[in-house]
Formats: C-alpha cells, sequence, structure tokens
C-alpha cells in the first residue's frame, strides 16, 4: 500500500517533520511493506523551511542577517537543487521567536533581517522565491525589508525615497504564503490586531499605528499605488502593505494561502498521485479547520484526486469532523481521551506513533 503523510505541525508540541515520521513509524510497525512518503507540511510561518526541506530538493543556505531588534545572527533559507528556485521565511530573520519575552520591543522592532534574506537569494541568481510571512515580531509596516533591498526610509517612517532599490527585483518572481486578510490601519489593522501578542502596550498600538499611517501616506506616493485597505496589507506587521505596493517595481507578486504554497514547494501534488490513502493532520481538528487549515486543505485535494484520506487531530470536536466529512475524510483523535497541551508535551511522539499503529491495523484497500 502506498500511504502519503502530509500533516501540520502540532503546535506547541510537535513540529510538521515529527508529526509525519511518529505517524510513519507507527504505521510500519503494523504493515512494514507498505510504502510511505512523508511530506510535512506548513502555512508560511514559522516551520515553513523544514517541512519544505523535508520533501528533499533543496538545500539549506545559512546567512547573515539582522535580527528583529538589529542584532547580527545567522538565520537559514533554502535554495533548490538546480539553483533558479527559493524559499524565504520570515520568521527565520524577523520572527517573534527571535526575541525573547522580556526583550520584545513592538515599536523597534524590523523586518531588515526578511531583506536580507532576500537579497541574499538575489545574490545567488534566485528570480523565483517563496516568501512566508508568518510568525513575525515586527510591525513596521515592512519598511526595514524595504531599507535593506536599498530603499531610504526615514527613521518616523515619513518619507521614503526608492530611487536606490535593488535593480534585479524588477525580475524577481515574489510568492506571498498570506493567511489573513486584515487591511494595514485600524481597529482591523496591523498594529491592533497583531501588535499586543509582539509585545505592544495599548499605548503603543496607538503609536504603531499613526506611524503606519504616515508610513501609507509616504510609501503610496512614492509607488503611486493605494493599498492600505487591500485585503492582507496588514499582514505580518504591514509587510503585506510594502509588497502591495512595490507590485509594479517586482516582476510578479501573488498573495496566496500558505497551504498551497508549501504543497506546490514540497511536491505534494507529485506524491499524491501516487497514493492509495493519505493521512493529514494538525494540534486541533474544530469548527477553525472549516475556514481552510492544513487539514482541510490536504482532504479536498485528496477528494478531488479520488484518494481515502484520514486526519489525526491532538483534539478533534465534532464541528471539525463535520468539516472534514464534507471534504470525504475521516477524522479521528491521535489519543483517546484528548491529552492536554501540557500531557501532550510530556508525552512527545508517543501517542501518534500509537495512533499511526492502530489506523495501519484497521486500514483496508478495499
Amino acid at each position: 500500500m502506498r500511504v502519503l503523510i502530509a500533516p501540520d505541525s502540532y503546535k506547541g508540541t510537535l513540529t510538521s517533520v515529527e508529526v509525519a515520521r511518529a505517524l510513519a513509524d507507527g504505521w510500519l510497525r503494523a504493515r512494514p511493506v507498505d510504502e510511505l512518503r512523508l511530506v510535512p507540511l506548513a502555512d508560511g510561518g514559522e516551520g515553513t523551511l523544514a517541512a519544505i526541506h523535508a520533501a528533499g530538493g533543496w538545500s539549506a543556505v545559512t546567512t547573515a542577517v539582522r535580527d528583529p531588534l538589529w542584532r547580527p545572527i545567522r538565520a537559514t533559507w533554502l535554495l533548490s537543487a538546480d539553483g533558479t528556485r527559493a524559499v524565504v521565511e520570515m520568521a527565520a530573520a524577523s520572527g517573534l521567536s527571535r526575541v525573547a519575552p522580556p526583550e520584545r520591543d513592538a515599536q523597534r522592532a524590523s523586518s531588515l533581517g526578511t531583506g536580507d534574506l532576500l537579497r541574499a537569494a538575489l545574490d545567488a541568481g534566485v528570480r523565483d522565491v517563496v516568501l512566508g510571512i508568518g510568525g513575525s515580531a515586527t510591525t513596521d509596516g515592512g519598511a526595514g525589508m524595504l531599507g535593506a533591498l536599498g530603499a531610504l526610509v526615514d527613521d518616523g517612517l515619513g518619507s521614503v525615497d526608492l530611487s536606490g532599490l535593488d535593480p534585479r527585483l524588477a525580475s524577481l518572481r515574489l510568492a506571498v504564503a498570506c493567511d489573513v486578510t486584515n487591511p494595514l490601519l485600524g481597529p482591523s489593522g496591523a498594529a491592533a490586531v497583531y501588535g499586543p501578542q509582539k509585545g505592544a502596550t495599548p499605548d503603543d498600538v496607538a503609536v504603531l499605528d499613526r506611524r503606519l499611517l504616515r508610513w501609507a501616506d509616504a510609501l503610496e506616493a512614492a509607488t503611486g499605488r493605494s493599498e492600505r485597505y487591500t485585503p492582507g496589507a496588514g499582514a505580518a506587521g504591514g509587510m503585506g502593505f510594502s509588497l502591495l505596493c512595490l507590485r509594479d517595481r517586482l516582476g510578479s507578486l501573488d498573495l496566496r494561502p500558505g497551504v498551497e504554497l508549501v504543497m506546490e514547494a514540497a511536491g505534494f501534488s507529485a506524491a499524491l498521485a501516487q497514493a492509495d490513502l493519505v493521512i493529514t493532520g494538525e494540534g486541533r481538528i474544530d469548527a477553525q479547520t472549516a475556514f481552510g487549515k492544513t487539514a482541510l486543505g490536504v482532504a479536498r485535494r485528496a477528494q478531488a484526486a479520488g484518494v481515502r484520506c484520514i486526519a489525526v487531530g491532538g483534539g478533534v470536536t465534532p464541528e471539525g469532523v463535520a468539516a472534514l466529512a464534507a471534504a470525504g475524510a475521516l477524522a479521528v483523535p491521535a489519543s483517546d481521551p484528548p491529552l492536554s497541551l501540557a500531557e501532550a508535551i510530556a508525552a512527545g511522539a508517543a501517542p501518534l506513533i500509537a495512533c499511526g499503529e492502530r489506523l495501519a491495523g484497521g486500514v483496508s484497500l478495499t
């Protein structure tokens, strides 16, 4: 039997690579002669590089960059075997995980390091880049990223000069993993909605929103585009806004759901075409699953291909079961009864190994 194992991470407990490996280890205990293909998935945030790298055909490249607080660090990106494509994860350089909770400074945090990574890809001759912008620590509207790519940006974000922007951007085809639809400004904008999780106090949120307003005025005037209200402009602290404003200066720009881009980069379609069964999963299969989470995306692709699909959730609710059933997939809990987060962290991969063995013992080709 040919089994494709393509889960998302169990956030806070296991990466998607670890989840896939655990399910595979359990499966092979019961059916050791089956052919397993592991394609771990992610949504464009932290873990995207690991998921894509695990699929093969990519090499990891480490580059000197600046972290959100401007400190020198080294961050990794992926280069395809033929040297023509790259995957860049904003979280690797400008991510919240790069800043310890006591150090978080929402007003100072910069996307400079993400620009460093993009410049490194350009220096390597790459002109097709997948950029995951989830998990950022920043609310600078992407100003730091532009500065690293040659723009001159006023410290208060009230003016910008794009004349020195890297000319190689004109041939860059950029696919951005963007799963949010927030505008740049206001009560549903980058500062108000995502600022607090990046360390912003209520006073900080007000300051950040005013600064983003000045930035919107400056960058829209410089580019001749109006993007502050475009869905996705508020993604990654306004990184979406800067990228949208650059559309005319890029070879192409495409904002798409993260899991779709990860599926493409990881070779999911080719693996699905060879599969008799797909196993996916994520930390919780619940009401939110119906709004396009990874398990539902995999289930829909499997249904379209006529391949059976099972989704394994750390927690499974009736709403999640119904959402996946509508896509022809069966949702099952990794353990029964479900574990709390603390229990799941303590248990590690063991419940998923046991679940994989249990699934393999009950499956047939009919």
